[in-house]
């Protein structure tokens, strides 16, 4: 992931997140979701590598999802209580997912689909060293 080099200006975090709320909302459309409300206090921002996003959807559910320099995924709000624990839950999804491309006979051996696989492992071990780190957690509301 890429790393900053000087702190971000509330300026530009608040157009970091804008933007990526935007992204968010048009990825979760393209999979048939459109977003009703934003649960703000639930919402995690870790400028400029990711964004974890709790949302309710028009049909009642609530989600996570997440964006940000890690591909844009979403899951059922009821797998993780926080935003840490989202991470901790994509993170896994992914090393699943890559193991499976890995494993496929097919995809095996398509050059395109290991890139991706080693790019999954390569954000998910990014997004578990996240959320080992305790101090950017300490904020963070638990229900």
């Amino acid at each position: 992931m890429a790393e900053a080099t000087t702190p971000p200006n509330d300026a530009d975090v608040s157009a970091w997140v804008r933007e990526h709320f935007q992204k968010a909302n048009k990825y979760l459309a393209e999979q048939g979701i459109i977003v009703d409300r934003v649960l703000t206090k639930r919402c995690r921002y870790l400028v400029p590598l990711v964004a974890v996003w709790r949302l309710t959807t028009q049909d009642k559910k609530e989600i996570w999802t997440i964006n940000g320099d890690v591909p844009s995924d979403f899951v059922s709000a009821k797998v993780a209580e926080t935003a840490r624990d989202a991470l901790k839950h994509f993170a896994l999804q992914w090393q699943l997912r890559a193991e499976g491309i890995v494993q496929d006979p097919e995809a095996s051996k398509d050059p395109e689909q290991q890139r991706y696989a080693s790019f999954l492992v390569g954000r998910a071990e990014s997004l578990y060293e996240m959320t080992e780190q305790d101090d950017l957690w300490k904020d963070e509301p638990v229900s």
